[in-house]
């Protein structure tokens, strides 16, 4: 079965060509127009699509809008930006907001079916692979695995995107040694370049926020050159 992919692009030259191309590309594409409809759209296909393109400049209301109500909805939803707007505050938002990626135009259209491609391709390695523990404890801090959320001594204390479980879970499965950064970039983007490096110190950074309001002594530390040591206390 071919991946079914939701574009909402409002400019219809861009839309038609891209959404043929994807179409020859072997994704089955729902192309809207404005995010009212993409919305209404996606929630009749909730389980259907294997990943959501959206841009941010719509004429009913802005595509960071647009994904806070799918993510809302659905916190598992897989979605991209792929948009006019290349400010380092609107690339940092989207990626916050838990995008699979953030995508400039002009693009080339072959990097976008590649990056799709490898977007999907790790939604099914994680949909195909034995269930795991709805939570995972480290120290004295819970990932709700469900709802993802964090807690701190059983008590809720802030709600983290996809990407940012994704991450955590694989650092916390090789805690206590270094985790090569191109390892991560490779397998939760696909790629090993600048623009995707900067993604994941985004993510890095915020998990690292997040693991300090625990006081537990877990923490994120820098490999100079080399990556990442998820370090737990010994008694974990």
């Amino acid at each position: 079965m071919n991946p079914k992919l939701l574009y909402v692009e409002d400019e219809i030259d861009l839309g038609n060509v891209t959404k043929q191309y994807l179409e020859a590309m072997n994704f089955e594409v729902t192309w809207c127009v404005d995010g009212k409809t993409a919305y209404q759209e996606y929630m009749r296909g909730e389980n259907l699509y294997s990943l959501v393109i959206i841009d941010i400049q719509l004429p009913d209301f802005n595509g960071f809008d647009l994904a806070q109500k799918i993510v809302a909805h659905d916190k598992n939803a897989y979605f991209l930006f792929l948009t006019a707007r290349k400010e380092k505050k609107d690339r940092l938002l989207g990626l916050d907001m838990g995008a699979m990626d953030y995508i400039t135009k002009p693009f080339d259209i072959d990097e976008l079916v590649l990056r799709i491609r490898n977007i999907v391709r790790r939604k099914n390695v994680v949909a195909e692979a034995e269930p795991t523990a709805g939570t995972i404890q480290i120290g004295n801090i819970t990932l709700h695995k469900e709802t993802l959320s964090l807690s701190v001594d059983g008590r809720v204390k802030t709600t983290v995107t996809l990407r940012e479980a994704e991450l955590l879970e694989y650092l916390y499965t090789h805690r206590n040694t270094i985790v090569k950064r191109e390892d991560l970039l490779i397998r939760f983007w696909g790629e090993n370049d600048y623009f995707m490096g900067r993604s994941l110190d985004v993510f890095i950074s915020r998990l690292r926020k997040l693991l300090r309001q625990s006081g537990s002594g877990v923490r994120i530390e820098n490999s100079y050159g080399v990556g990442f040591i998820l370090s737990v206390p010994p008694s974990e």
